[in-house]
C-alpha cells in the first residue's frame, strides 16, 4: 500500500471520531461567512478571479434550481385541449399538461457524473501486490530488485512507447496487452468485439487504474460508435463504460458487460 494513504487506512480500521459529522456540518455552515469575509477583504487580480468563479457558481446553482422548479410545472399545450362541448367558463382556457423538462439526456449525464450504475459485479476479490507484480532482478548485483513485472492483462493505449530500461519501474509484457474486448449489451442480448479507449477504474487500487491493469470487476471505456447508439439530441454516442466479468489473464480475452 502507498505510504501516503495512512489516514484512509486508519479510517478503515478504527472508523471516524464520534463528532465527525457534527464538526463537518458546522464547518460547512461557517464556510459561507468565511467566503463573505474573504470576498470583502480580497482586492486586485485575485478579487477579479474570485468574483468570476462565484458568478459562474451562482449561475449554475440558479439553473439547477430552475430545472427542479420546472420539473413538475404546468405548461400550455394545444394538443391537450379537450374535444367536444366545453362549458362557457372554460372557453378562454388553453390546454395544460405537466411538463417533464428534465429530459433523459440530463438525467443520463447526472447519472454518469455520479457514477451510480447497476454494475454486474458489485463485489470483487481483492488481489495482493505479490500476486499482481512479480519481482524482477536487474543488473549484475543481486540486490537490485526494484523493478516489477505485471502479471495481469493490461491496456496501454495508442502510440505507447516504453521508457528506457534504466527508468522503467513497471514492465507490462506484450503478450498480456489487450486492445479489444468482447462487450455484451444487456438489453440487446448481443455481443460485440469493440476497441478499448481507456481503463476508467480498477477497484483494487488507483495504481492499477493508472497502469491500465485489467482484472475482474474493472470498469473500462469502449468505443461503441459502430453500434449506432444515439442520444436524445441525435448525437452519436462514442464512448461508453463496461465492466469486465472474467479473468483475462486466464482466458486470453476480455469479456465485459455494457453499463446502460
Amino acid at each position: 500500500m502507498p505510504q501516503n494513504e495512512y489516514i484512509e487506512e486508519s479510517i478503515k480500521r478504527h472508523g471516524r471520531r464520534l463528532d465527525h459529522f457534527e464538526r463537518k456540518r458546522k464547518r460547512e455552515a461557517r464556510e459561507v461567512h468565511k467566503n463573505s469575509q474573504y470576498a470583502q477583504k480580497v482586492h486586485g487580480l485575485k478579487a477579479k478571479m474570485y468574483n468570476k468563479k462565484r458568478h459562474s457558481e451562482k449561475i449554475q446553482m440558479k439553473k439547477t434550481i430552475k430545472q427542479h422548479d420546472e420539473k413538475s410545472a404546468k405548461q400550455k399545450d394545444a394538443d391537450a385541449v379537450p374535444e367536444g362541448a366545453v362549458p362557457a367558463y372554460l372557453l378562454d382556457r388553453e390546454g395544460q399538461q405537466r411538463a417533464k423538462v428534465l429530459s433523459n439526456m440530463v438525467k443520463q449525464k447526472r447519472k454518469e457524473k455520479a457514477g451510480k450504475w447497476n454494475v454486474p459485479l458489485p463485489k470483487v476479490r481483492g488481489i495482493a501486490e505479490d500476486e499482481m507484480f512479480k519481482v524482477m532482478k536487474t543488473g549484475k548485483s543481486k540486490s537490485k530488485s526494484w523493478k516489477r513485472l505485471v502479471t495481469k492483462a493490461t491496456f496501454v493505449g495508442e502510440g505507447f512507447t516504453r521508457k528506457p530500461p534504466k527508468y522503467e519501474r513497471f514492465v507490462r509484457p506484450m503478450a498480456l496487452r489487450f486492445k479489444k474486448a468482447h462487450v455484451t449489451h444487456p438489453e440487446l442480448a448481443a455481443t460485440f468485439h469493440l476497441p478499448i479507449i481507456s481503463v476508467k477504474k480498477n477497484p483494487q487500487s488507483p495504481l492499477y487504474s493508472q497502469l491500465g491493469v485489467i482484472t475482474k470487476g474493472t470498469v473500462i471505456e469502449v468505443n461503441v460508435s459502430e453500434l449506432g447508439l444515439v442520444t436524445t439530441g441525435g448525437k452519436v454516442v462514442w464512448g461508453k463504460y463496461a465492466q469486465v466479468t472474467n479473468n483475462p489473464e486466464n482466458d486470453g480475452c476480455i469479456n465485459a458487460v455494457l453499463l446502460v
